[in-house]
């Protein structure tokens, strides 16, 4: 390890890392699995924690968490990033965590950013969690099965930790405020109404939040007493560049991404463009805007021209390798074809009526020409019996019925006539009517 100078000893800390909560009990958010009586509450309190990863967004306490976990379990605590570090320092903290095992100590290794650690890294990590060596905390923004090997993947346990609510934010802003290792020792004048405004603009990160809180106060103006007031003006002085994004309840950023979806609804680049312009001005994730537009394609476009959704998922991985601003010429071509594409809403459609009948319909058992017959009990109690291989027949198609005997006749998809779904609705119009011919013949 490095040691540290005497003059870095006398750096401040960043508020952040002073107010990082050092049990449960300060630790702000993630209800769902902190909770009392709560899955990851329980392991911790227990001492029965094995290797997991938490996939979340920036600031919402992942970091921390893994850090609560160590001290509340009694672990050594190893933080490791996979930004700057090789197999070669692997496998010294891999020796480290080793030698702690064998003295009785278990040793928790926390690795931040786990998905930019290529497959041969990950895979440096695989005989000490088997052997139990260390457990392995892994945090990640992106969805760990794309970015997380299978074989370690599989050997840990994924928690989905949520974006801070305003009312998480503003609980951590006004505990800052009152707290000694934040600004609890000054005479603080801030209102309620700024503190929500501050929560709102963080968009869910508790860094972001702080960070800002600090900046407001160290920009407030001071009186003769020493009193520190913080005002709108101060306020929109720091944030001026994000200040679209935020209102009390975050209403504002469901606007512009309402705004952009129905401009492309509407076949209009021009208005596409200035909202998705306003967002990413104003500070909005870019993965985020991509991830509305993989939706959008299939939302609204789907068969009509089913290259919409190829062009949106490139551009999402464009966004996720070169970030902003450059991805913004990305997100300007995603938006643009988008919005000038022919348009169909049947697999919305489709599925929402098909999502209400399943749920009416939970308990209808899957009829038994279509269910596999792997053993002889099985096949003797007739599953599979009357299915017809498709390919068998000379046209590739038959008249077997293929939903529950109470649901026959139940149609979900019904294509347009934008684009390509013109060719699909011909075509299914087609089947159906070689399928009725067939069965009225029998």
């Amino acid at each position: 390890m490095d040691q540290m100078t005497m003059f870095e000893n006398n750096v401040p800390q960043p508020l952040a890392a002073r107010m990082r909560p050092r049990d449960l009990s300060e630790y702000v958010g993630q209800e769902h699995l902190l909770g009392e009586g709560k899955v990851l509450r329980r392991l911790i309190e227990n001492d029965q924690i094995s290797s997991m990863i938490f996939w979340g967004p920036p600031g919402v306490g992942k970091t921390t968490l893994a850090r609560i976990i160590a001290s509340t379990t009694k672990s050594a605590f190893i933080d490791f990033s996979a930004v700057n570090s090789s197999i070669k320092d692997i496998r010294a903290v891999m020796q480290q965590a080793e030698n702690n095992r064998r003295f009785g100590e278990k040793t928790i290794l926390f690795v931040d950013e786990i998905h930019r650690f290529n497959k041969a890294q990950q895979d440096a990590f695989l005989p000490f969690v088997e052997k139990g060596s260390i457990v392995l905390i892994g945090a990640t923004t992106e969805n760990p099965s794309f970015e997380v090997n299978s074989a370690l993947l599989s050997r840990c346990k994924v928690f989905v930790l949520q974006a801070l609510g305003t009312e998480d934010l503003v609980k951590l802003l006004k505990n800052t405020i009152s707290d000694e290792r934040g600004f609890g020792n000054q005479d603080i004048e801030i209102d309620e109404d700024i503190i929500y405004k501050i929560a709102g603009f963080a968009n869910g990160d508790a860094r972001v939040a702080l960070s800002t809180l600090d900046m407001v106060i160290l920009n407030g103006d001071i009186d003769s007493d020493g009193k520190v007031s913080v005002t709108n003006e101060t306020l929109e002085q720091c944030i001026s560049k994000k200040s679209l994004l935020f209102d009390k309840s975050g209403e504002e950023h469901y606007n512009l991404i309402s705004a952009l979806h129905k401009s492309m609804r509407n076949s209009d680049p021009d208005a596409a463009i200035y909202w998705l312009a306003r967002m990413l001005e104003a500070g909005e994730d870019p993965l985020y805007v991509a991830r509305r537009v993989v939706r959008f394609a299939s939302e609204d476009i789907g068969l009509a021209d089913a290259r919409a959704l190829d062009v949106a998922v490139a551009v999402y991985q464009a966004c996720h390798f070169i970030g902003m601003p450059e991805c913004s010429v990305n997100l300007t071509e995603a938006v643009v074809y988008m919005a000038m594409a022919p348009k169909s809403n049947a697999m919305d459609v489709a599925y929402m009526l098909a999502s209400r009948d399943a749920q009416e319909e939970l308990a209808e058992p899957v009829p038994l020409h279509l269910r596999n017959a792997p053993t002889k009990l099985m096949k003797e109690l007739d599953y599979g019996k009357g299915y017809v291989y498709a390919h068998s027949t000379e046209e590739k198609l038959s008249e077997m019925e293929c939903l529950p005997e109470s649901m026959k006749g139940k149609e979900y998809y019904f294509p347009g006539d934008q684009g390509n779904e013109a060719k699909y609705k011909e075509k299914l119009n087609a089947i159906k009517a070689w399928k009725e011919e067939r069965r009225r013949k029998k």
